[in-house]
């Protein structure tokens, strides 16, 4: 099936084929019919797969004659994130170009004025997030009284993030009768729950099981022996060795995407950050510049992890395994977009093994191993020695001593200057600064620090009774 074929007009399909489109994805060629006809539709699709322009593209048609009032909008699409809401805010310029359509993108870190004086001069297409919205609402700056057309986008989303008291709120604002889509990559039962009371019949729109991988994206998993600093090396190794285009280095803590952004650039690669504690003009510049290839490297948290679309990104690499299993998908749905090949490869240690088997049960298998960088881990230059400065930011502990293999006739003869006995003594002080009298036991030696040293070091064991991870800077193979 072509776009021509789906009963869309010459000046849409002339957009269309100047965007370099012929063709629509599975989810345009089951949504856009049912929209065009009027329908409520919920799409169930994994990212990538073209859900922005399968509900922009009929918007356009069915607002393509009419005309908004001041402060009345005429549709209106809930996002997310303010990246989201960018981004379809592009794709209705570039689909849209042949319309006189108005438009007004609402979202924080911009001027309330600006966004006034458009709503003023009254909108076709209202783009918001849900917070934003309400602000305006609330000020008396929008009337949502002539909405005939509300899509939700990112449903699933919008549910992880909190969003939901205010999506429900803004739908009772809405008139009753309504077309409403609502388009999310999972339908957890929150959602379908609101589908239920606020849809009309609507049709369900499937195109490929719920979190499911692309099969453009090629995985992989590399098992690293160490805390931070080790997959930082391990990372930079990987990294040399792919052929890498540009990537999304994704992190679980935006405290983290910040030091790995630092080590990166220390190290000589052409790396930024984004995260959500950014300005918002701050992260439409790193967007726009990781777009135009004045960036390679970007460094996020999930902020950017849902419906950004990147042309032609070469990889996704997990520097940490998502907590939530859904995440992994959206992470690596932004490689291997519209039928290209993507690579998206994943670092984990030993404290990752409870949400890796998240993941690979929400895949159903398991991610295969890679090799070949593993070794990085104990790399460390320069550049790594002045990162392990700030080391105490990412929950790094102080180095532990190895534990002495000293006869134990030896050992009674210097752990009294040990500093971890000088420790011990302080706590099994009588309180006057004496040490209480020890045990004498067989041959004269004492065995108290000993036992002690042991009782402390299992202390530093995980349940499974392995060294604990970040609580060492020595890589853990040296400590074997």
């Amino acid at each position: 099936m072509q776009f021509k074929e789906m009963g869309l007009s010459d000046p849409l399909l002339d957009a269309i084929g100047s965007a370099g489109y012929e063709n629509p994805t599975p989810i345009q060629a089951e949504a856009i019919p049912h929209l065009l006809m009027g329908r409520d539709i919920i799409g169930i699709a994994q990212t990538g797969t073209g859900k922005t322009a399968s509900f922009t593209l009929p918007m356009i048609e069915i607002l393509s004659t009419g005309r908004a009032r001041a402060r009345m909008p005429r549709s209106l699409i809930l996002e997310p994130t303010r990246e989201l809401a960018a981004q379809v805010a592009e794709n209705f310029e570039v689909y849209g170009k042949n319309h006189k359509l108005s438009m007004a993108l609402l979202i924080g870190g911009v001027s309330f004025s600006e966004q006034e004086d458009k709503l003023d001069r009254g909108v076709d297409v209202l783009i918001a997030t849900p917070g934003r919205l309400l602000d305006h609402f609330e000020r008396g700056k929008v009337l949502l009284a002539d909405i005939k057309v509300l899509v939700v986008d990112e449903a699933d989303r919008m549910l992880d993030m909190g969003f939901i008291p205010d999506v429900e709120r803004i739908i009772k604002l809405l008139p009753q009768i309504r077309q409403t889509a609502m388009f999310s990559a999972t339908m957890p039962s929150e959602i379908k729950r609101l589908t239920d009371a606020y849809m009309m019949s609507p049709r369900t729109v499937e195109v490929a099981p719920p979190a499911s991988a692309a099969e453009t994206v090629t995985q992989g998993l590399l098992r690293v022996s160490g805390g931070f600093k080790e997959k930082r090396a391990a990372l930079r190794s990987l990294i040399r060795e792919s052929d890498v285009n540009n990537a999304i280095v994704f992190c679980n803590r935006k405290r983290d995407v910040s030091a790995l952004e630092k080590s990166l650039r220390s190290h000589g690669f052409n790396a930024a950050g984004l995260h959500g504690d950014m300005h918002q003009s701050a992260r439409m510049e790193t967007l726009a510049k990781f777009r135009d290839g004045e960036i390679k490297l970007l460094v996020a948290s999930d902020v950017a992890a849902r419906g950004l679309d990147i042309p032609n990104m070469s990889h996704v690499f997990n520097f940490d395994v998502p907590m939530h299993a859904e995440d992994y998908i959206h992470r690596i749905g932004r490689t291997g977009r519209a039928g290209n090949e993507g690579h998206a490869y994943t670092l984990v240690t030993r404290d990752d093994a409870k949400f890796l088997g998240g993941v690979e049960r929400l895949l159903g298998k398991p991610i295969p191993p890679i090799g070949g960088a593993s070794a990085a881990s104990g790399d460390t230059t320069d550049a790594d020695k002045s990162d392990s400065r700030s080391e105490g930011e990412v929950g790094a502990a102080p180095r532990r001593r190895r534990r002495s293999r000293r006869k134990p006739g030896a050992e009674s003869k210097t752990t009294e200057n040990t500093p971890e006995m000088g420790a011990e003594a302080a706590s099994d002080s009588n309180g006057n600064g004496d040490a209480e009298p020890r045990e004498p036991v067989r041959g004269g030696t004492s065995r108290d620090a000993p036992t002690k040293k042991t009782r402390q070091r299992k202390e530093d064991r995980d349940d499974d009774g392995g060294d604990a991870f970040g609580k060492d800077e020595t890589p853990a193979f040296l400590l074997r």
